[in-house]
């Protein structure tokens, strides 16, 4: 499978972007997980952990807070007021 597009962007800037395999974020309804092909996915983000498991195996770890998350054509987009890696 091909792999995700990931980019995480705060209010002022981009956090990290790359290819992973998994992306794992905690919403208002609960924690989600996103693989390739999944479907197209609108969420509201939660305060707390964005877990991101690179192409490569490396597990970046990202707080964010206040924000969306967009899934679209193996595209993740995670955008939060505040956002910084751990």
């Amino acid at each position: 499978m091909a792999p995700l597009d990931v980019t995480v962007v705060s209010a002022t800037a981009e956090v990290w972007s790359g290819e992973a395999e998994m992306v794992v974020a905690r919403t208002t309804e609960g924690e989600i997980g996103i693989l390739a092909g999944h479907e197209p996915t609108l969420g509201v983000l939660a305060a707390g952990e964005v877990r991101i498991t690179t192409t490569s195996g490396e597990k970046v770890t990202a707080s964010a807070d206040d924000g969306f998350l967009s899934v679209d054509n193996d595209q993740v987009t995670i955008v939060a007021g505040m956002a910084e890696i751990q």
